[in-house]
């Protein structure tokens, strides 16, 4: 599955923009990895990878 495929599969199922998920994991105030994808979990429902992909979004590392 490509990177995008994850953004669009993320993005159908929370009703949500990518950059809006991010913009919402900032404002929790979490700062550690493991914090966020715990979040993304708990909050959206995502799975592991799913999440991930969110936190390559929110570290910059997004891959081509």
């Amino acid at each position: 599955m490509s990177f995008q495929a994850y953004i669009d599969n993320i993005e159908k199922k929370t009703g949500r923009k990518a950059s809006d998920i991010v913009a919402m994991v900032k404002a929790t105030g979490l700062t550690k990895h493991t914090d966020m994808v715990n979040w993304l979990k708990a909050e959206l429902e995502l799975g592991h990878g799913h999440a991930n992909a969110i936190m390559a979004l929110i570290r910059g590392k997004r891959p081509d």
